[in-house]
Formats: C-alpha cells, structure tokens, sequence
C-alpha cells in the first residue's frame, strides 16, 4: 500500500476499513519514543487528516513475539499513544481518531526471521469513517 517511501496518499484510495501501513514510523527497541524519522510520515499523516476534514481513523500499533504477551500489548500500546499525541500537538481533534496497542497478536507475518519480526512492528491507520 502506497509507495516505497511510506504512504503515497494521493494513489491511495481511501474507503472504510482500509488499512495503511505506516512504513516509516520507528521506534527504539522497547521504547514508545518516536524515532526521528518518524516524523516526516507523521507530517503526511497530519496532512490528510487536515486535507479531509471528516475522516476519522484508528492508530493501530503492533509488535514482533519477543518479550511476554502483556509486556508487548502495554509496549504497543504506549506506541500507539505516542502517535495520538502527536496528532494531537498538531492540532488534529482527539475525535478524529482513536488508539489501540493489539501486542503480538496481529502478525502481518509468520515471526520466523528478523526480516518478518521487523515487518509485524509497526503502525497501521485503519479509516474508520469518510
């Protein structure tokens, strides 16, 4: 979904349900820090919400199967907070969106290689209404 650096909004056509991958949004192993480079997809992201003024999503955040179950469902959690707080610094109304840590239990992949686990960490927005 989108292009090959991130989202290509402009390509991608935006229905209920659809889900977008966050390709560039990172964080430090077992930190809810944003990195850096988190920023410029966050910009994007900001960007379309303000460009359609009645979409409304659901961040979503997921994480690879190391560490226990509860430990990676509060991680992904707290990820998915840091991505509301930032929508919510740039001025984007909490009611617009929502989030949602699901841990490990929604892998995109089979968790059998790094390049798999890499692929399940990450930060989805779901549209929830157009």
């Amino acid at each position: 979904m989108g292009g090959a650096k991130g989202l290509d909004f402009k390509l991608q056509k935006l229905e209920a349900e659809a889900k977008l991958t966050l390709k560039d949004i990172n964080f430090e192993s077992n930190s809810a820090q944003l990195s850096d480079v988190s920023y410029t997809e966050l910009n994007r992201v900001v960007k379309l919400l303000n460009e359609n003024p009645t979409l409304r999503v659901e961040v979503s955040a997921h994480t690879d199967d190391v560490g226990s179950d509860v430990y990676n469902l509060v991680l992904s959690k707290k990820r998915a907070q840091s991505v509301a707080d930032y929508l919510l610094q740039n001025k984007i109304a909490p009611s617009r969106y929502t989030n949602q840590g699901y841990g490990e239990k929604l892998p995109k992949v089979p968790n059998s290689s790094d390049e798999n686990k890499a692929i399940n960490r990450r930060v989805e927005l779901k549209i929830i209404s157009i």
